[in-house]
């Protein structure tokens, strides 16, 4: 196999790999590339599994990168989420082999819930639970024991919560909750909103001090449904949404001018019957990604 096509064929797994650790999909590019770089120096007749070798060339890079990456997020401006995996269009119809490894198994709100852990819990964690590695080949990239890495996974589990068991999602629901949302926005008419949010639900936005967002998340239904009201009123909330996916499930997108202005996502809750949580992802940084195109790791 030459350079070009070890390259295409690991090229997706190791996006994701990156992208999971990172919560970036520029930064997670860039460490790809980086890596592959490096490995066209390497004397390669040694290596007798390219994929765990690569693996762990990402792992390691991520784990470095991490430390930098923690220290601006406590400088960072308001609330920090993930850079969204977005598809609408006719891009929500392509075919899913040629999107991410797995993608469809780390929601959105996993991703941020990946947050929670240390650099080592994530890795072991997303090398085990969603690119289902050994635990002898996970001990080889990260050089702890099997033994260790067992725990460490179990930990990063507890750590996390049902959200790794994956709740019922049901795409009728989905519907709905988007639909309510695009009725609260036009009319400011929410009634079908509120019988869809948890009374205790959370609503995190982030604009990075680049556009207007809450600097704290807000709580609680009654508190949510006033500032959509209020946004309605003043227009801001927007018109214009549109279905999308968003990291393997249902949400919406808000184009102003055909540009991307906000990617809302929810996660559910253990039921699957009611939201709990609401992401806004509003800063411009994040938003450069979201294609019609199929295009999300061009």
């Amino acid at each position: 196999m030459n350079h070009m096509q070890l390259y295409e064929k690991y090229r997706p797994l190791l996006l994701g790999l990156a992208y999971r650790m990172l919560g970036s999909i520029s930064d997670a590019e860039d460490i790809v590339q980086d890596v592959y770089m490096d490995y066209l120096l390497l004397e390669t007749d040694f290596i007798k599994n390219e994929k765990a070798y690569l693996a762990r060339m990402i792992t390691n890079r991520c784990l470095n990168f991490l430390g930098s990456a923690r220290n601006r997020r406590e400088t960072y401006v308001g609330n920090w989420l993930p850079e969204p995996s977005v598809t609408y269009g006719s891009a929500t119809t392509e075919d899913p082999a040629v999107r991410w490894d797995n993608s469809e198994t780390v929601t959105y709100a996993m991703l941020v819930m990946l947050e929670r852990l240390s650099g080592i819990e994530r890795a072991i964690f997303i090398l085990r639970e969603t690119l289902a590695f050994d635990y002898s080949e996970i001990s080889s990239m990260i050089n702890k024991s099997e033994s260790n890495c067992r725990k460490i996974f179990s930990r990063a589990k507890e750590k996390l919560g049902y959200v790794t068991d994956n709740p019922p999602f049901h795409s009728e629901k989905a519907t709905s909750l988007a639909q309510a949302f695009i009725e609260a926005a036009k009319s400011g008419n929410t009634l079908a909103l509120i019988t869809m949010l948890k009374e205790d639900a959370l609503m995190i936005s982030d604009g990075g001090g680049k556009v207007r967002a809450a600097i704290f998340p807000i709580l609680g239904r009654d508190r949510i449904i006033a500032l959509l009201l209020g946004l309605s009123r003043k227009g801001t909330l927007g018109v214009d949404f549109l279905p999308a996916d968003v990291n393997g499930q249902s949400g919406l997108l808000l184009l102003q001018d055909g540009v991307p202005k906000k990617v809302i996502t929810f996660q559910w809750d253990k039921s699957g019957e009611r939201i709990e949580q609401i992401y806004f992802i509003m800063n411009p940084e994040k938003l450069r990604h979201v294609t019609n195109a199929g295009a999300v790791l061009s």
